[in-house]
């Protein structure tokens, strides 16, 4: 199956995208990680990978969305990103995601690709503003890869979003992606309404439409509208990993995740450090789930100092790691809500006054990805290789 997704991805994908892709993603990230390792052996903590929402507007109203999507509009500009972008490079690091609300509302999202053409972006979208003329800008970039949120049949998606006609309009975005030859995936919240995209048949029609890896994420209640009957049991969570080791194995689409080990055992990025968040109003969080801050990118030049000194992330990571292997917001929001109120952070939803806690407060605990007894280890040689040398829980549980 690696052959053929190799094949598949020489035929379709401009070779300007491919050599980014392996150069500044795959060589400089693996390289991004080895420092980090260096660094945890001095005590220090600095993220290899930084996942940034950069703007909080969206023309969507999704169940679950953790973003105040209305209301006034907070972004990230261009001379602050290229800020932060220069002082992660300094330490090693060449990959950033980038979220929203919906990012290709900002007006500078292109500028910010090619000024920092030597790092790799992951393009988190719902697509649906992807017009023929961005997905060709993004080529000529060639340092970004689209990842196209899709959440189900066209009824499915019309609830989930809150809007109507959103697959026919992200289904759009997406062909103007791989018409382009961009790298081109498709991410998937898996809650109860759209479980049945965990299928084969799924994975054919992506391969179909030319869709070269997909991510499916675990939907998690958050927000003003948490929806929390459409998260996974136990069960289902399961199923879902076993599906996703065996497929890696059958088809010619890559499969990411990234709350598993080499040996399919459970972890949390943030926990382990190997990312952390930072909001539309600089605000840094320990996850975009995690709506709670005591530190901001606008309080030093230097990024890394802050977060580096940050005893709040530090208390977080600890107390996320000794608890579970899981989701911490999942499983244990009453030891969430005791280190809010130990470090005095300070509410990031931006919502009403005191919603964040309020929100967090009305949490009940659910399965997330640990379930002991039960783990599934990685068949496929790559991914098991892969995730033993650069994804894996560095020290974090004990």
């Amino acid at each position: 199956m690696l052959l053929k997704l190799s094949s598949r991805m020489l035929r379709t994908v401009d070779k300007r995208c491919l050599f980014k892709f392996g150069y500044n993603f795959g060589y400089k990230g693996m390289r991004s990680v080895q420092k980090f390792k260096k660094r945890l052996k001095n005590g220090v903590h600095f993220p290899p990978f930084l996942y940034i929402s950069i703007i909080n507007s969206c023309n969507l109203r999704c169940q679950g969305c953790w973003v105040k999507v209305d209301g006034p509009q907070a972004k990230i500009d261009l001379e602050n990103m290229n800020r932060i972008i220069a002082d992660a490079k300094q330490h090693g690091n060449s990959f950033f995601g980038i979220l929203g609300g919906e990012p290709t509302l900002h007006p500078e999202l292109l500028d910010i690709f090619q000024q920092n053409s030597d790092c790799y972006f992951q393009l988190f979208t719902h697509g649906q503003l992807i017009t023929e003329e961005m997905a060709e800008q993004m080529r000529k970039c060639g340092n970004v890869t689209p990842l196209v949120s899709i959440e189900g049949s066209e009824i499915v998606s019309d609830e989930r979003r809150g809007r109507l006609e959103v697959l026919n309009k992200t289904m759009e975005g997406l062909h103007n992606c791989v018409r382009a030859k961009l790298i081109t995936g498709v991410a998937t919240s898996v809650c109860q309404s759209n479980y049945e995209l965990v299928s084969e048949d799924w994975l054919d029609r992506l391969i179909d439409l030319g869709v070269h890896y997909c991510w499916f994420h675990v939907y998690r209640p958050m927000g003003g509208d948490p929806s929390p009957d459409l998260a996974l049991s136990a069960e289902q969570g399961l199923e879902l990993r076993k599906f996703v080791v065996k497929m890696r194995s059958r088809k010619p689409i890559g499969i990411v995740d990234a709350y598993y080990d080499d040996k399919g055992q459970a972890l949390c990025p943030a926990a382990t450090g190997v990312s952390h968040h930072i909001n539309p109003w600089g605000e840094i969080e320990p996850c975009p789930i995690v709506q709670f801050t005591r530190e901001t990118i606008y309080d030093d030049e230097s990024l890394f100092k802050v977060m580096t000194e940050s005893q709040y992330l530090e208390d977080f990571r600890k107390s996320a790691a000794e608890a579970t292997r899981g989701c911490v917001v999942l499983e244990r929001p009453d030891l969430l809500r005791e280190l809010v109120q130990r470090h005095g952070a300070a509410d990031s939803t931006h919502r009403a006054p005191g919603s964040g806690m309020n929100e967090l407060n009305a949490l009940q605990p659910l399965p997330s990805q640990y379930n002991p007894g039960n783990e599934v280890p990685e068949e496929h040689w790559l991914y098991r290789f892969a995730k033993k040398n650069w994804f894996f829980g560095f020290g974090a549980y004990t």
